[in-house]
């Protein structure tokens, strides 16, 4: 009778092993479970798990494709490639490209030379002076020059805040402001009208002054908004096509009868009475004015509206889901209505800015310049969030002001800061860009992705 075969160590694949080959891995398996069971052996104490370092956790979180750091390397690349535009556009430094192979020095020390000196008049022109503040400082210069570069950027930045809110808060609604520059336009008419139409003693004059701004922004806001209400109108094209009536009739008034200057022959109106305009913030020689502090305070007031009422719930309702918002018992046609309107009211603040601050004290054709058209890039880049839409419109206002000194010391076109601002915009816009450009976290890019699909 044969015997069954014993049980074998080894693979099925290779040579069974030996009787002492058997013994020994018996063995070695019996000393690995006695000290397994060992009271504080391996089994009774794992070993902890390693936590990655608090500087470990910081930079994997900063470099990954969060807000923060998108914002912060589209500010990059815009840098990078306005400084290539400066390059190819100036024929001097272009020049010496042509014999980058045997003196490259040549063209790096141009190319450094020239886009340096531009960023640095840019950032003097718009933050501070160092050479200011010596000057100060040893008894030559005033403190007025010191702050002359941040005074600039507050004055830019002001109207800026409110065509940027404006348009922010119909898009939260689900709505494209393209008109915040018609209402504008309309509301730095009414507040110049009003500044220099109507007697009134100083105090009240500059109340009525704003109130009237506000009032024609309204108005301008209300015609989309009960086109789109009550018609289904799209608001694009109502407001893109209230833009140009707003243009033109400003052209058409400042030439009128008692409101053109009696003294001038161009196309300019009488100016507003000192009663009615913003009061400056640090004196006289510096432009500054009043108008900033009532842009923290709209935005402060439009954030509150967004988070803690409950129009701001319905607004925010109607622009994730209409139908929904509906069937909830909301009325969308009045929140339109009140979107528009409320944006409106944002804008014509903006505009009477224009007018009743720093910037100009009468009516011109380009008195309103950009600041709807701005407003749109400015609510883009601050996320259509009201503290991001500040943050926005004081980067934008520190270009504008930085772009004048740049372009007056660096002989660099100002069209360039629209440049960057355009770049800015654009690489924000396409986060997908910005991850692939700097190799970010594909995990938070992607949802980053999907929430500027569905709105930011």
């Amino acid at each position: 009778m044969t015997n069954p075969p014993t049980p074998q160590s080894g693979s099925p694949d290779k040579e069974p092993a030996s009787e002492a080959q058997a013994a020994q891995n018996a063995l070695g398996n019996t000393e690995r479970a006695e000290v397994a069971t060992e009271p504080g052996g391996p089994a009774s104490k794992p070993e902890p798990e390693q936590k990655p370092s608090l500087g470990r956790l910081f930079m994997d979180n900063l470099w990954a494709a969060n807000t923060f750091t998108v914002t912060l390397l589209s500010l990059v690349l815009a840098i990078v490639v306005g400084a290539v535009l400066m390059i190819i556009s100036d024929p001097a430094v272009l020049s010496t490209y042509s014999y980058i192979t045997s003196r490259p020095s040549d063209a790096i020390n141009s190319s450094w030379t020239l886009v340096s000196e531009a960023y640095a008049n840019l950032f003097k022109g718009s933050v501070f002076d160092p050479e200011a503040f010596s000057g100060w400082v040893n008894g030559t210069g005033s403190w007025q020059a010191v702050l002359a570069p941040i005074s600039e950027t507050l004055t830019y930045t002001a109207p800026l805040v409110f065509t940027g809110l404006s348009v922010a808060l119909a898009f939260r609604g689900g709505l494209f402001n393209i008109g915040a520059q018609g209402q504008a336009t309309i509301g730095v008419i009414m507040a110049a009208l009003a500044g220099f139409l109507l007697p009134l003693p100083p105090g009240l004059h500059l109340l009525v002054a704003v109130l009237a701004g506000a009032l024609g922004g309204a108005i301008w806001g209300f015609i989309p908004g009960i086109l789109k209400a009550r018609a289904g109108a799209h608001e694009v094209i109502n407001t893109i096509m209230l833009n140009y009536v707003a243009t033109y009739f400003l052209t058409w008034l400042i030439v009128q009868n008692g409101v053109q200057d009696p003294k001038r022959t161009d196309a300019i109106s009488k100016a507003v009475d000192t009663s009615a305009q913003l009061p400056r913030l640090l004196g006289d020689n510096l432009r500054v004015h009043a108008g900033i502090l009532l842009a923290v305070l709209a935005t402060w007031a439009v954030a509150w509206l967004l988070n803690r009422s409950t129009l701001g719930f319905e607004l925010r309702a109607v622009g994730a889901n209409p139908d929904a918002a509906r069937t909830a018992g909301i009325s969308v046609t009045r929140t339109y209505i009140l979107i528009m309107v409320f944006a409106g009211i944002l804008a014509g603040l903006g505009g009477s800015n224009m007018v009743l601050g720093s910037t100009a004290s009468a009516l011109t054709p380009l008195v309103v310049a950009q600041i709807g058209f701005d407003g749109i890039l400015v609510a883009l880049l601050g996320r259509v969030k009201p503290w991001g839409v500040l943050l926005a419109a004081l980067l934008f206002g520190a270009l504008q002001a930085g772009g004048n000194r740049m372009q007056s010391y660096s002989g660099i076109s100002l069209e360039l800061v629209t440049v960057l601002q355009a770049l800015i915009v654009i690489f924000i816009a396409a986060p997908a860009l910005v991850k692939a450009i700097f190799q970010l976290r594909a995990a938070r890019a992607a949802r980053l992705q999907t929430s500027l699909a569905k709105g930011w």
